[in-house]
């Protein structure tokens, strides 16, 4: 018999020993009991000593008990936040607006991580003719944050959201200039804009998504769902496309 799959059992039956002893001590507080207790405790001490992967095996036990209910967890998150997910009309949409597929990105323009995957999603964008991208801003980085996310969804009245996403995207700085900077160069009306950055829609458009974000447990950017997939961190090109295709499949499927 294997020694592990036997001592195993044996473990079990000390803590189980060691608990009935000790409640045994609490009722009786007899000496012999304690006596017994610490037997059963030097043994179970002794037993992981010269086992140490036991309590290795119970981690990665737990930790993989942990990630099945978080995977399940997310999966119910998912089915029941995804009219929020893909129908609020205050979410900006690019690609095709009637893809088979799509993309949810919630992001914030400070996030380094995010300026690297921006690429990525531009790419598999453009190579996929029925790719839907819907984007969050999710700005949790700061002020600067704040005031580029509220910039990006009132630069829409002007339609110009997709150019000065990139704009921002790409600019080193969200100071007060450097967001003007940016929007001055996809043509925006400054006024205007500033104007429409403090619209109350915005605002609850912005809260509406920390909320969506909170009910997924998305607690950092870039983070990607992709039908019944989320993916936390920054994503290349390829890996976007297998999640996309994987989606395209399995919808093909269950039909």
């Amino acid at each position: 018999m294997n020694a592990k799959r036997f001592f195993h059992p044996i473990l079990a039956g000390l803590f189980l020993a060691a608990s009935t002893v000790h409640a045994q001590q609490v009722q009786q507080a007899a000496p012999i009991a304690t006596e017994q207790r610490q037997a059963f405790e030097q043994l179970i001490r002794e037993y992981l000593l010269s086992n140490p992967q036991v309590i290795l095996e119970a981690q990665q036990a737990q930790q993989a008990r942990q990630e099945m209910e978080r995977a399940e967890r997310s999966r119910q998150a998912l089915a029941s936040q995804r009219k929020m997910l893909l129908e609020d009309t205050d979410s900006p949409v690019s690609g095709n607006p009637r893809g088979d597929v799509t993309v949810v990105e919630f992001f914030d323009y400070a996030c380094g991580y995010c300026k690297r995957a921006a690429p990525a999603l531009e790419m598999v964008k453009a190579g996929d003719a029925n790719l839907r991208v819907v984007y969050k801003e999710f700005p949790i980085l700061g002020p600067g944050s704040l005031a580029a996310a509220r910039a990006a969804l009132a630069s829409r009245k002007q339609g110009k959201y997709e150019q000065l996403h990139r704009a921002l995207m790409q600019a080193e700085n969200l100071d007060e200039a450097g967001i003007k900077a940016a929007a001055s160069s996809v043509g925006l009306d400054l006024a205007r804009l500033e104007k429409d950055m403090h619209a109350p829609e915005i605002e609850q458009a912005l809260q509406r998504n920390q909320e969506l974000a909170a009910a997924l447990e998305i607690r950092g950017t870039p983070a990607f769902v992709v039908g019944e997939q989320l993916v936390p961190g920054a994503v290349g090109a390829d890996a976007l496309q297998n999640m996309v295709a994987g989606e395209r499949q399995r919808v093909r499927q269950a039909r």
